[in-house]
């Protein structure tokens, strides 16, 4: 027999259902009569009626083929009916999108040619069909919920990059980014929508209306008298914007909100319907009905229990049903409607999944009498329908659809032969199977039932000034308690209800992991491993097409679930293996990142590229790993890239340009548009192709070079010693050689980290943007209920605007609150956050357990740092509104941990890149502004803590110095003169920052650490003088340009012009110049003798080099009238943090600590030094204290607006000890001064020094004799040994004194 309507020419099984030479009485173990009452039971007659057994016609095998036909041929009369549903419509039967000449602008088609994605401004395309009579409709399956206009129109509509549907008279559509309608003009309408929503577009073209619905609900009539008439018909359009996507169902598949009176404009299979309801009403007969061969009767059965058990009756029976129903459920419409709603009916009855046998039955009977073509087809089609029905369910308080699909995947999953087979050809490869594992967040609270599962909302509503929440302000409320009391009952609720979900999704996933198959061949776990990596390389290498890239809101859903299946079967090995780790101790070892058994793609490696570091350390891992690298594959690296560039270059010169305007392949199929068949295979253009010509080949991706093991160690056998030599080969001396656990398992865990490193921390940093929301309408709303207290009874129409803005922020905080609810369960609850901190660890372990191999640390990836600092901030700052990370489970010893990792490789020479390297200074400088981290940093060992302050006191020349500076900045804040606020006192009335910035933690300076800083700078006769310089550089640098910037600034304004960018790097430099001042003011409390004790070398040049730029910078600042105090005033965007306070306060610190806190000896060589500097003027320190010049007094009046600084207005900053100190200081100076002025001696102009004429000349250089003062000779020597003169090699310096006149 052959396979009906299958549409091949593939020939059935032959099951030998008939033989004409045996005899009736042995067609089977039972009799003829039994069999004949079998077969009417099992074939009843249409009409339900069963003749008499003396009437009815006796049923044999022989013609039960022809009792079946003339069954399934009753009831075909819907065939003449095919005309009159063809009426009112106009073209192919099967509609589909036209990639051929109803498109414009650039698009990306799917395979089925139902699936879009837009790749260029505004592309449009259109259907196939068009209707001109009748009711129709058709559904969009929204899978992005940007800018996109979906409707109907005419033949005649031309589109562009600027106008698509809507936008032309005879166009209509819906666009729910906007929420409007659009015909030519616009006005609102509907609902917003959002990614898993379906839209039903309806046309009645008999009344002349346009309508559409939104998952199944009428948003009512958009148009009416639509233009109708001759020539008139309409097509489906739609018109997307870059990266949105959509899919189609004009009738294909059953529609999920059909609505009466409105036909599809696809015809269903209205015959193919009918047979197969038949046929599974038959195998539902089959099920129910069983043959008691000793009684000789037929018996009714429990249909949930039944097996076959091999009974030659039934399974003959089966097969002439099968042969009926096979070819049918290769139709995705039949799968859908037939085969999936009688598969969920099964499950209908409760219970767990395991109690429901009869799914697996049916699906070894589907691999028996189907051929495996049909199976594959079939199977195919049911987890597409099944993913379909899963992603665009709306969401309901119970989550029961969503519950009701994911039963049925597991059962069909746990067919092992199945499983496998979709596993190696449907999951990874035409299906988005990580789509099971997401949980959407609803955007319409109301539709998703929150109201009732939370009926009571709540908010923070105590904040500070400074708009951080505060639970010091205020005591909360006995109404407020009973609210939030009622508000985490409402979640606990909601997480009780998707926590069932993630149970599930988890079994999925437990199915998929599973390596204990009894069937032969390679296991689930490492079919699923090789697809998990290709999905990854994928990910990696395509960070910037967002068409193949998975999106970030699913990976963060499938990265919890992979942990929680993950350490589930790691434990459970660890329970069968004593030896092996349990995965608290879980860690990747670091020969996997060097052996060559795992592909990390072209990801970067601590050390840099892999060939290079193959090259460089080949000698290292022959003596440690004992892994030998021939040279010869060295050389075949190279020469590969050159061919796969080559290759690349042919393929594309030999491919037909037409091929790549309609069908050009990509890699892969595209997450964004259908939701299942994602395959983006067709290209769409209306510009020129050659624009979008690859310089590639489009198709190296499928080149993976993912491990791969035998058959017969990829199966059950990948556990103890004996499995790890594959993947753990070339152990380095310091691992130890107990089993860590199954290789696999390892694989699966390397795959977890980077998983996190490509997408999920960014996506957790984003859904924090929901509760700084609600917080913003907290503030506002709090803000209004204070102005409405405050509003005068006599301004009516002021108070019902209040009342009005009272009611909107209340009404948008209760459905925030709802919605952040449900943020916090599927994202932020207490189980995720201890997921993240479990990969903290593991990467703590890993990078702890890759730094003991020595210079084979340079083969980790990058990314095993990054997610290590990256899941840390995570917990500190994305889960902390909700969960507090002091909760966790040994969380000061990790802390700790992580504080030796960041203080030992941000200098690590191992490390060659500088973004990581830069990433892991701004963790340290980071982990230094707050007081528990900083605490960790402390408690590390002694050794580390010297070793990370050497570094940090190291030159600031060729490095990024800002991050370094910033960080000893943050070990004195708090100690330094006036430097004990969080924020700037001018800045305390400004709009309110986000209070987890490291910037505006209050001061947590470290003693134990500058005293380190202390003992390196007294004990180290070089490393003072390179650093001091150095950073006297900067300050020279970044204040010079702060004042170059003003001025521009300044000139720009009077031309109304300034530039924001340049506004902000002022400020920047501005910044760096009072942070540097304050690693000065550190310097000098800490070690003052460096700049005091001028037995050590360059001590007195360091000196004066520090009072010359003092100087400098207190007359910039303070001088009267100057451009300063005009920048200043005009408090300009972008310039808040420039002020006075913060740059004099620190150079007053510095000044006091030279004059005032050291002896005498001390303090008399600081005077000598500040008050010989030409630059020095004694009315700058007077304006400290808010002394004016009488010059300046005298010539003009006090103004009354005029407001002098002075250093006694920050009493809330400035200690009245400290302030003391500053007036002692100026009369010291004072007096110093006047006695200076009085013994000086008029210098001639001979005598000065050539190259300042600022200082006498004092020294003389050898072997050239030329002259200049000390200061200006030292300088010059620190970076030039040449004269200034003559460019002789200098060999030394004498003092010189001038000879007596004669």
């Amino acid at each position: 027999m052959t396979s009906r309507g299958a549409g091949t020419a593939f020939s059935r099984r032959n099951y030998r259902l008939s033989n004409e030479s045996e005899k009736p009485k042995v067609t089977g173990i039972v009799n003829s009569k039994l069999l004949n009452d079998y077969l009417h039971r099992i074939f009843p007659s249409a009409d339900g009626i069963q003749p008499a057994a003396a009437y009815r016609k006796p049923l044999t095998f022989q013609n039960l083929q022809e009792h079946l036909d003339k069954l399934l041929a009753e009831d075909s009369g819907a065939e003449d009916s095919r005309d009159q549903i063809l009426e009112g419509r106009l073209g192919p039967s099967t509609v589909v999108l036209d990639h051929i000449s109803g498109f414009e602008g650039l698009l990306l088609v799917d395979d089925d040619l139902l699936g879009v994605i837009g790749h260029s401004n505004f592309g449009s395309i259109r259907a196939t069909t068009c209707v001109y009579k009748g009711k129709w409709i058709y559904e969009v399956l929204i899978s992005s919920q940007g800018l996109m206009q979906i409707g109907w129109c005419t033949l005649n509509c031309r589109f562009n990059q600027e106008e698509g549907v809507g936008d032309t008279p005879d166009s209509y559509a819906y666009d729910g980014n906007r929420v409007r309608k659009w015909n030519v003009t616009t006005t609102n309408y509907g609902k917003s929508w959002a990614a898993g929503d379906i839209v039903s577009c309806l046309i009645d073209l008999d009344e002349g209306t346009i309508a559409f619905c939104l998952n199944g609900v009428s948003l009512g009539t958009a148009f009416d008298n639509i233009t109708r008439g001759a020539g008139m018909a309409y097509f489906p359009a739609i018109s997307l914007s870059f990266k949105e996507s959509v899919a189609f169902n004009f009738g294909s598949r059953p529609l999920r909100y059909p609505v009466e009176g409105y036909r599809p404009l696809q015809d269903p299979p209205s015959m193919d319907l009918v047979e197969a309801h038949k046929l599974l009403g038959y195998l539902k007969n089959v099920i129910h009905i069983g043959i008691d061969v000793l009684e000789g009767k037929l018996v009714e059965k429990d249909t949930s229990m039944w097996q076959l058990q091999g009974e030659p009756t039934v399974l003959i029976t089966l097969a002439h049903i099968f042969n009926h129903f096979a070819p049918l459920m290769c139709k995705v419409y039949l799968v859908e409607d037939v085969l999936m709603n009688f598969l969920l009916s099964i499950l209908e009855q409760g219970g767990a999944v395991e109690a429901h046998p009869l799914i697996q039955q049916l699906l070894d009977l589907m691999w028996l009498l189907m051929e495996d073509y049909e199976v594959h087809e079939c199977l195919k089609q049911l987890l597409m329908s099944l993913l379909r029905a899963y992603r665009f369910s709306p969401i309901i308080p119970d989550l029961g659809l969503q519950i009701h699909y994911l039963r049925l995947t597991i059962a069909v999953l746990k067919h092992e032969k199945s499983r496998k087979y979709l596993l190696n050809n449907v999951l990874f490869d035409l299906l988005r199977s990580v789509v099971f594992f997401y949980i959407k967040s609803p955007l319409r609270v109301e539709e998703a039932g929150l109201q009732e599962l939370i009926p009571t909302t709540w908010w923070p509503n105590r904040f500070t000034k400074e708009g951080k929440e505060s639970k010091e302000v205020k005591e909360e409320s006995a109404e407020e308690r009973l609210r939030r009391r009622a508000y985490d009952r409402g979640c606990q609720r909601l997480k009780k209800r998707i926590e069932v979900v993630e149970e599930l999704q988890v079994q999925i996933l437990k199915l998929l992991l599973n390596n204990k198959d009894r069937g032969g061949g390679e296991a689930s776990r490492y079919i699923f491993l090789n697809k998990f990596r290709k999905f990854l390389q994928e990910n990696a290498s395509n960070r910037g097409n967002l068409t193949v890239l998975c999106p970030p809101e699913y990976m963060v859903c499938f990265l919890h679930r992979l942990i929680s299946t993950l350490r589930c079967y790691w434990d459970g090995h660890k329970a069968k293996a004593p030896a092996a780790l349990n995965s608290e101790e879980a860690y990747v070892p670091p020969q996997l990142f060097y052996n060559g058994k795992v592909d990390y793609f072209d990801l970067q490696r601590l050390g840099g590229l892999l060939s290079h570091l193959k090259k460089t350390l080949k000698d290292d891992l022959a003596l440690k790993a004992n892994i030998l690298i021939d040279p010869a594959e060295l050389q075949a690296v190279t020469m590969d890239d050159l061919d796969e560039d080559e290759e690349s270059a042919t393929s594309t010169a030999q491919r037909p340009v037409a091929a790549l305007a309609i069908g050009g392949a990509l890699a892969r199929p595209s997450w964004l548009s259908s939701p299942t068949l994602g395959r983006a295979n067709r290209f769409l253009s209306t510009a020129a192709v050659s624009l979008m010509n690859p310089r590639r080949s489009l198709g190296t991706l499928e080149k993976m070079k993912a491990r791969t093991l035998s058959v017969e160690q990829r199966t059950e056998d990948d556990k103890g010693s004996h499995g790890n030599e594959g993947l753990l080969l070339g152990r380095p001396p310091e691992e130890p050689e107990q089993s860590i656990t199954e290789n696999s398992l390892l694989e699966i865990l390397d795959g977890i980290v980077m998983m996190y490193n490509l997408s999920v921390h960014q996506q957790l940093g984003k859904m924090v943007g929901v509760s700084d929301d609600v917080n913003e309408y907290a503030l506002a709303l709090k803000d209004t209920e204070e102005k409405i207290s405050r509003c005068p009874k006599r301004r009516r129409d002021i108070y019902e605007e209040l009342v009005k803005s009272q009611k909107v922020f209340s009404e948008k905080l209760n459905h925030l609150s709802r919605r952040l609810a449900w943020i916090n369960v599927t994202i932020y609850s207490k189980e995720k956050m201890q997921d993240i901190y479990w990969l903290l660890r593991v990467c703590i372990r890993t990078i702890e357990h890759g730094d003991r191999t020595g210079s084979l640390f340079a083969f980790m990836p990058e990314f095993y740092l990054s997610v290590a600092m990256n899941s840390y901030s995570a917990l500190k700052n994305y889960f902390s509104p909700v969960h507090s990370m002091e909760e966790l489970p040994g969380y000061e010893e990790t802390l700790t941990r992580l504080a030796a990792i960041l203080a030992k490789h941000f200098a690590d020479s191992r490390i060659v890149g500088t973004d990581i390297r830069d990433s892991l200074m701004q963790a340290l400088a980071s982990y230094v502004c707050y007081p528990h981290s900083l605490r960790a940093v402390e408690r590390i060992p002694e050794e580390q803590r010297i070793s990370m302050m050497r570094n940090l006191l190291a030159p600031y020349e060729q490095r990024p110095w800002a991050q370094t500076n910033w960080i000893l900045v943050r070990l004195w804040r708090g100690c330094g003169f006036g430097y004990r606020y969080t924020r700037l006192p001018h800045l305390l009335k400004t709009k309110p920052e986000d209070a987890n910035l490291p910037s505006l933690q209050k001061p947590c300076p470290s003693t134990l650490l500058q005293r380190h800083m202390a003992d390196l700078l007294c004990s180290d006769c070089d490393m003072a003088p390179s650093f001091l310089n150095s950073v006297l550089n900067q300050l020279n640098w970044a204040f010079s340009e702060f004042i170059g910037m003003i001025q521009e600034a300044a000139e720009r304004l009077e031309r109304n012009f300034v530039d924001s960018r340049q506004l902000k790097v002022c400020a920047t430099c501005f910044d760096l110049s009072v942070s540097l001042l304050r690693v000065l003011e550190m310097t000098v409390t800490l070690a003052p003798e460096i700049f005091l004790d001028w037995s050590r070398p360059s001590s007195e040049l360091l000196l004066r080099r520090l009072a010359q730029l003092l100087n400098q910078v207190l007359n910039r600042v303070t001088a009267e009238r100057n451009l300063f105090d005009r920048v200043v005033n005009l408090r300009l965007p972008g310039l808040e943090s420039v002020d006075h306070y913060p740059i004099l306060v620190a150079v007053t610190g510095i000044l006091v600590r030279l004059l005032m806190d050291t002896d005498f000896q001390g303090a008399k060589r600081a005077t000598a030094v500040l008050l010989a500097d030409p630059c020095f003027q004694l009315c700058s320190i007077q304006y400290l204290l808010g002394h004016a010049e009488p010059s300046a007094l005298a010539a003009t009046p006090p103004s009354a607006d005029k407001r002098h600084f002075s250093l006694h207005t920050y009493t809330d900053y400035i200690s009245q000890e400290e302030l003391a100190k500053v007036e002692r200081m100026l009369g010291h100076l004072s007096e110093e001064s006047k006695q200076a002025a009085a013994s000086m001696l008029p210098t001639s102009e001979e005598d000065l020094c050539p190259i300042c004429y600022a200082h006498p000349i004092s020294a003389i250089f050898r072997p050239c004799s030329h002259k200049s003062c000390k200061a200006c000779i030292n300088q010059h020597l620190m970076n030039n040994k040449d004269c200034f003169f003559c460019k002789a090699t200098i060999t030394g310096v004498d003092d010189f004194t001038k000879p007596g006149s004669s």
